[in-house]
């Protein structure tokens, strides 16, 4: 049996960066603080928590394709970059700060 690519984990958490009390997004998985958009690396798959080195993903850039915004990642820990979906209530602000600071 194949396993899933994608598990969805729609649940609040408190954001380990800023302090922020992130709520589900009800529409599907929550990734990353809406306020700070930084995330943690836990996963290998989304949503499978495989991955132990949990380091703080901080978000360095965004792309445009077919799925909307992506926001990019890059882990403090281990420097792997990851893409996460913007959500509709992600701070608009940053992610235009992003599209802007092409380092």
């Amino acid at each position: 049996m194949k396993k899933k690519k994608f598990t969805v984990i729609d649940e609040s958490f408190t954001c380990t960066v800023c302090g922020n009390e992130v709520a589900p997004l009800g529409y599907t998985a929550r990734n990353h603080c809406n306020r700070c958009l930084c995330s943690l690396h836990l996963d290998n798959n989304p949503g499978d928590r495989q991955n132990d080195c949990s380091g703080i993903l901080r978000p360095v850039g965004i792309e445009r394709n077919k799925k909307g915004v992506q926001i990019v990642h890059k882990c403090d820990k281990c420097n792997i970059l990851k893409k996460n979906i913007a959500a509709d209530d992600d701070d608009y602000d940053l992610i235009v700060k992003l599209s802007v600071n092409k380092s």
